[in-house]
């Protein structure tokens, strides 16, 4: 991704030098003071990749073997596994090719790796904009299911969600294209972070409104049982609790990258966003961190899903 100052290119491996063996490392500045630079290894990218391709490979075999998870939600959640595993799969496969070329066991030209590496940032960059999307969809479905209850079956059926979703796709796929082929025009890179905020946006206010309408109807069954104050109390915090949880992983894996792309058009050359900028492999590890947490959230607290996922296991043992 030259746009993003990417140090993980491909096409860097045919000429490399060492890595850090250091975790972090002071990077020098020449108009400036030292930047602290955090050194991913490529051990830990392999790593976090093969955990999350594990995780969200089990959550789609679990929603696709039971049928009582074929729901408008449940396609949304499966869709967000697969764009997790695409973001797992591109950035192990990086790393691997990566690997074998500093090592010298695969020798090719240099305008091969270059279309493997426009592939694979197709790849990357469809993913995260997919990845964004179906946790907006979502949010949104949940949205539906809560304030509209009595209509839910009849507002989100499956041929509405089948073409949400292709859509969704074919949209990513469009988006990854244009960015690797306009990654210079900054136009592309305010698309990108603007989407980054309207997903957030989006989420918070849906999901304050669920958590407000939530505690008012816990409210409610209080002073039918005259104990309000305990039970609206806890539900609150436990409310609460589950939404700092869920926009905080949000924020805290997505933002950090959107903030690079976002530097790159504010302050290309100033020597503190240059000190960022080092740190792109650290925003590309997040990223990987939120594919291992989405199943966490999304998924694995579905006791249904849980249950599944058992059989699962228990016919591939």
């Amino acid at each position: 991704m030259p746009a993003l100052g990417s140090q993980r290119r491909l096409l860097g491996s045919l000429n490399c030098t060492p890595p850090a063996t250091l975790p972090f490392t002071l990077a020098p500045n020449r108009t400036g003071p030292q930047c602290l630079e955090v050194s991913i290894p490529d051990g830990l990218f392999l790593s976090l990749g093969l955990v999350s391709l594990v995780e969200n490979v089990l959550v789609v075999a679990a929603i696709a073997k039971n049928r009582n998870l074929h729901s408008p939600l449940y396609y949304f959640i499966c869709c967000l596994a697969v764009s997790d595993l695409l973001v797992s799969v591109s950035n192990v496969l990086e790393t691997a090719v990566m690997l074998l070329l500093e090592a010298g066991v695969l020798a090719t030209q240099a305008a091969v790796v270059q279309q493997l590496d426009n592939v694979i940032d197709v790849l990357i960059c469809g993913s995260m904009v997919s990845s964004l999307c179906f946790l907006g969809a979502i949010a949104v479905d949940r949205y539906i299911s809560i304030f509209y209850a009595l209509r839910y079956h009849s507002v989100v059926t499956l041929p509405r969600a089948w073409r949400i979703i292709a859509a969704i796709w074919v949209a990513s796929i469009l988006t990854s294209l244009l960015f690797i082929t306009y990654y210079n025009h900054k136009v592309i890179l305010l698309c990108l972070v603007g989407l980054f905020i309207a997903m957030l946006a989006l989420m918070a206010v849906l999901y304050v409104h669920m958590l407000a309408r939530a505690c008012q109807h816990a409210r409610g069954i209080a002073r039918l049982q005259k104990r309000q104050r305990p039970i609206h109390q806890g539900f609150g915090l436990k409310g609460a609790a589950t939404l700092t949880i869920l926009l905080g992983v949000f924020f805290l894996c997505w933002g950090p990258f959107f903030l690079h792309l976002s530097l790159i058009v504010l302050c290309p050359q100033h020597p503190t966003c240059g000190c960022i900028f080092k740190n792109f492999n650290l925003f590309l590890a997040l990223i990987i961190c939120n594919a291992i947490v989405d199943p966490l959230i999304y998924a694995f607290r579905s006791q249904e899903l849980r249950k599944t996922l058992q059989e699962v296991l228990q016919c591939s043992w």
